[in-house]
């Protein structure tokens, strides 16, 4: 090799090797390396919510995600692959529970509904200690946990059985036993327990009590969501609307008391960073409230207010979201060292979708941040329908460092839940439009 030629390769070599170290000082501590935007479908405009490619559509990724809940046994607070065994039905199990219900009703498929049911019967009629209820635990109500909201949310379950037999025409004799059931887990939560033991770990439970809140209130943006689920269930189930307001109030509490940035929310008021999952459950819940709101001008007041909110939110998350469609752990712009979590991604994605479906937010500009997070949430599905990239269950931290080190897990059930809650909108959505 002549020497021209040997200077002409270690200059290439030389130029190659700058060219990359400065590519990589450009992305060091301003991003994590973005995928590429999904691939548009030949034909279909970037906004559309009813047409995807195949093994990406709804009712592929739906039924898939489904049926594997099915064959599942308990999880320990999310996590599918813990080699301990929960003690306790936690509210990760019960967010999958009804996503699972309510997607295959929107699906049509009575059969994968009756099985859903079958499996829940398994409460009713079994005393093993890994599950809840059972004939000991029941009786146990109140928790003496400082998390017992995060247990009592059990209840919206067979509240949802109850409503969705009873639509059906089944005999109140055969279904009240799910209505009795979810009451005493929905009227438990506004019932302050005259014995100090249960709330020694809730030193305001007696506070926001006599303010006509829920005593298990804990002001983390996660419990708004296990409060306000349950007391909704209930109003649905019964038509007794102290249920919804008691709902709507606790949803305003927590829209007072952890105002973030730009529509976003802190974690708590300890806690003033704006986690993707917790705020994924402020996304979820606001547009779940607002369309179980009764029309009554009584209920204005906090359905304008929690419509702001809910647009402010989605203006800002609509911005923040990466080119992958999906979002960062923490919600910044610009903080690329946060990794995609798929768990907060999933749960926009689903507000994004309610919201176009319900004509609160602008079919194409939301319809297409809802497409893309659909569209990148399928990049981190496996074959076997189990979701990567899932945080761990997470409490309230005290650093930028410790939401960006927190595990990774897959399968775990708040991201399971959470794209299940999306297969359900978008095959919901979809016959709609038919």
């Amino acid at each position: 090799m002549s020497k021209i030629l040997k200077s002409v390769l270690l200059g290439i070599t030389l130029a190659g090797l700058c060219l990359a170290a400065c590519t990589e000082k450009a992305t060091t501590g301003t991003g994590v390396k973005p995928k590429p935007t999904p691939d548009p479908t030949p034909g279909v405009e970037d906004y559309d919510l009813v047409n995807f490619p195949d093994r990406k559509d709804p009712k592929t990724v739906g039924e898939g995600v489904v049926e594997l809940f099915i064959r599942s046994g308990n999880s320990n607070w999310g996590d599918m692959h813990s080699s301990s065994k929960s003690t306790l039905t936690s509210y990760p199990d019960i967010c999958a529970w009804l996503g699972a219900f309510w997607y295959a009703e929107a699906s049509g498929n009575n059969d994968l509904f009756n099985r859903l049911a079958a499996k829940f019967d398994q409460f009713l009629e079994v005393d093993d200690k890994s599950i809840e209820p059972n004939k000991s635990l029941v009786t146990k109500i109140p928790r003496t946990e400082n998390n017992a909201v995060d247990y009592n949310i059990f209840g919206a379950v067979p509240l949802h059985i109850y409503y969705v037999k009873k639509q059906r025409g089944a005999a109140e004799k055969d279904i009240k036993k799910y209505l009795d059931l979810g009451l005493r887990y929905a009227d438990q939560q506004w019932e302050l327990p005259t014995d100090t033991k249960y709330t020694e770990k809730l030193p305001n439970a007696k506070k926001w009590h006599d303010q006509g809140y829920s005593y298990q209130t804990r002001l983390w943006i996660d419990d708004m969501f296990m409060i306000t689920a349950l007391q909704a269930q209930a109003y649905l189930a019964t038509g007794d609307e102290k249920y919804i307001e008691r709902a709507a109030k606790e949803m305003i509490l927590y829209l007072d008391q952890l105002p973030g940035e730009n529509g976003v929310f802190y974690h708590a008021p300890t806690a003033k960073f704006f986690w993707a999952r917790g705020n994924g459950w402020m996304a979820v819940g606001m547009p779940e409230m607002l369309r179980m709101l009764p029309k009554d001008a009584k209920y204005d007041a906090y359905r304008s207010r929690i419509l702001a909110e809910y647009k402010k939110m989605m203006a800002t998350l609509s911005a923040y979201q990466y080119d992958s469609g999906l979002w960062g752990q923490l919600i910044y712009p610009n903080q690329g060292d946060m990794w995609e979590e798929t768990s907060g991604s999933a749960m926009f994605t689903y507000a994004m979708i309610l919201g176009v479906k319900n004509g609160w937010l602008d079919e194409k500009t939301y319809g297409a941040v809802a497409r893309k997070g659909w569209l990148g949430l399928q990049t981190y599905l496996r074959t076997d329908f189990e979701i990567r990239n899932v945080c761990c269950g997470t409490g309230a931290g005290s650093s930028y460092a410790y939401y960006r080190d927190r595990e990774k897990y897959t399968g775990d059930l708040h991201g399971q839940a959470a794209v299940m809650w999306c297969a359900y909108a978008l095959t919901e959505l979809a016959n709609e439009q038919k």
